[in-house]
């Protein structure tokens, strides 16, 4: 337990640093789709290593579960790295990623709309705890004015969370975990470079020297950086902490991804949100987790509204 939990604290502290990584880049000229892609092509291709000799030999498993790969690596990668960049490009890092992490209250109201079952008390109180969180984040009355483009593309990124859940919820134990990881980020980096050769999608790269908190780097250090530790390392290593500590334990340990990535921010951007916006930082992780804390106490009640990641064999985490 106590490995487990080292790993999942390794793995929530590597994703956390995709932001910073990926914002370095975006203010030497890169736009946030060839971040995006670039971060998809060199990860699936280092992921493929270990995949193939995962798959054993039985392609068919690829072929039996194309439209779960098809669908994780559009949505779940592609779409949510996009507009979860595209929210960091006009925000700060911190709130960008607080947008994100609304998607499990997008899922519960949602699901009170679909199944027009009024959820358990425990679950209103925790999604009106983050809505309220989310009112103090956006800070409408600071002196600091919120890019609502950048708002907008945050809650973008949260719906894509939201429908990736929704995917992984599905039980399917026949795809080894590694091998929807990089199937998946092949299909969204296809995705990407398709958009980009149709016009679609604005590609623009950068030599320049980037700067990660008193050093200036050359711009493949934060690329770098964005592939081997924010996207490879993250993905293995979350893998093995859910195969240790269980599913549910390595998915309330994932929102100290938020808490990492404020720091990195701080360390590598100088970004800090202001107080009011991390307590309303606090109030949406808090809400996330009652949310949580509601699922466990109901196990098996249909009106559950939220499903951990990682649930199945075939479960990995979003890549933020």
């Amino acid at each position: 337990m106590a490995s487990g939990l080292g790993v999942a604290l390794f793995s929530s502290a590597v994703f956390g640093l995709s932001g910073s990584f990926a914002k370095s880049l975006l203010e030497t000229g890169w736009t946030p789709g060839a971040a995006v892609t670039a971060r998809l092509t060199g990860a699936a291709i280092i992921l493929a290593i270990p995949a193939i000799p995962a798959l054993r030999g039985r392609w068919s498993q690829l072929k039996n579960n194309w439209l779960t790969i098809l669908l994780f690596g559009l949505i779940g990668v592609a779409a949510c790295q996009l507009f979860y960049f595209n929210a960091v490009e006009r925000l700060s890092v911190g709130v960008a990623l607080l947008l994100e992490y609304l998607a499990p209250v997008i899922i519960v109201l949602w699901l009170w709309a679909a199944s027009r079952r009024c959820p358990r008390p425990l679950t209103i109180a925790g999604t009106l705890l983050s809505l309220g969180g989310l009112v103090l984040v956006l800070d409408l009355t600071g002196a600091v004015k919120i890019d609502f483009v950048g708002v907008l593309w945050g809650i973008a990124a949260a719906v894509c969370l939201a429908i990736y859940f929704f995917i992984t919820a599905k039980e399917n134990d026949t795809l080894p975990p590694i091998v929807l990881a990089s199937g998946g980020l092949m299909v969204g980096a296809a995705v990407m470079w398709l958009a980009a050769a149709t016009g679609l999608l604005p590609m623009a790269f950068s030599t320049t020297d980037t700067k990660l908190g008193p050093w200036v780097t050359p711009w493949w250090v934060s690329l770098g950086g964005l592939i081997v530790l924010a996207t490879v390392l993250a993905y293995v290593s979350g893998i093995v902490a859910a195969r240790a500590l269980g599913s549910k334990v390595a998915s309330f340990v994932s929102l100290t991804e938020v808490l990492f990535a404020v720091i990195w921010a701080w360390l590598l951007l100088g970004e800090l949100p202001g107080p009011v916006q991390l307590l309303g930082g606090v109030l949406i992780v808090g809400g996330v987790v009652l949310v949580r804390v509601d699922e466990l106490r109901g196990a098996g009640i249909p009106a559950v509204p939220v499903r951990a990641p990682l649930d199945h064999a075939n479960d990995v985490e979003p890549v933020p």
